[in-house]
This record gives C-alpha cells, sequence and structure tokens, in this order.
C-alpha cells in the first residue's frame, strides 16, 4: 500500500513541475533593444511609481520572489550598500515582487531599505516582463532583472539572477554602457 501512494504522490509533484515550466515557457519576456514596458504600481509607501517618471535615468527593475526571504533580502542588501553608487551613476533601483505594500513596508523597515520595491500581488507587471513563477502552489516573480537606459529602452537582461555579486554586475554594466 505504501509503494502505489509513493508513486502518486511522485506523480503528483512530477505534473505540478511540468504545469509550471509550461507556465513560466508561455510567457514572452521583453528583450534587449525593446522600449521597457510601462507600468505604475504601488511601493512600500502607498505611492503610485511610474516607470516612465523616471526617464533621463537609468532603471534597474529587479524581480524576486519574497519579502523577507534568504535570497531575497542579500540582494536587497547588496543593492542597498551600492546605492550611493548607483546614484552617482544617475540609476534607480526598483524591486517587484508579488508582496503588498505594507510587505514591503515590514522588509524595507526591518532590513533599512531606502530604495522603492513596487507591489505586483495581481502579478500584471510581472506576468509583462515575463517573470512570473511558481514554487510549489505558490505563484512568485522569478528572479529577473532588467537594465533600462534613460532613454527607456532595455539594454541589458539577466535571467536566474545569482544574488552574491549581482549589485555589482549591473552596476558594471552600466559603466560599460556609458562608455
Amino acid at each position: 500500500m505504501r509503494i502505489p501512494l509513493l508513486f502518486i504522490l511522485a506523480v503528483a509533484v512530477v505534473a505540478a513541475a511540468a504545469i509550471a515550466t509550461v507556465h513560466a515557457a508561455d510567457q514572452t519576456m521583453p528583450s534587449v533593444g525593446q522600449i521597457a514596458p510601462t507600468f505604475t504600481l504601488p511601493s512600500q509607501d502607498s505611492s503610485q511609481i511610474s516607470l516612465d517618471s523616471f526617464r533621463g535615468k537609468w532603471v534597474v527593475l529587479y524581480f524576486y520572489p519574497k519579502d523577507m526571504t534568504p535570497g531575497c533580502t542579500i540582494e536587497a542588501h547588496n543593492f542597498q550598500r551600492d546605492q550611493a553608487k548607483f546614484d552617482a551613476a544617475n540609476a534607480v533601483i526598483l524591486g517587484v515582487s508579488l508582496d503588498t505594500p505594507d510587505s514591503h513596508k515590514q522588509f524595507c523597515t526591518k532590513e533599512g531599505l531606502t530604495f522603492r520595491l513596487l507591489a505586483d500581488p495581481e502579478h500584471k507587471v510581472v506576468d509583462t516582463y515575463g517573470s512570473l513563477g511558481s514554487f510549489a502552489t505558490f505563484k512568485i516573480a522569478n528572479r529577473n532583472t532588467f537594465l533600462i537606459d534613460p532613454q527607456g529602452r532595455i539594454v541589458k537582461v539577466w535571467t536566474k539572477v545569482e544574488v552574491p555579486h549581482h549589485s555589482e554586475e549591473v552596476l558594471a554594466a552600466i559603466a560599460d554602457l556609458k562608455k
């Protein structure tokens, strides 16, 4: 009796993974050279933030799975650590997840984050940027980053971001693209 139950459970897990993969594969991710899709989302202070309001600046638009989780906290700390360098490069950092503005507010307060975290619980922007994923039965934003130039064009895309050195990678890309 135990073996058939384990077999059924294993089949269910494989099927769920296949469904999540199909969903992710159905999404179209904006590509380098394309004008970045515009949006307006609430931030941690519930103010409405529009991508268009940052024309003339570099925009680091990073998608991340969940507030207050280990990898997301490290990534946010690294962006915060380098905030002065991003400011000097005329770049703004915008983090996006499916969390609520209240969750973002708690995360920013707890971790000392001063850049904008944008709430997309209905995953409209996450979908538009081809970054919706799944973890077990939960929808999450995949860890992807889009670098948008001052004219609003996507100039670099990172998918499945490796957290430890990502902030430095983005700063290096901005420096290279400014040459």
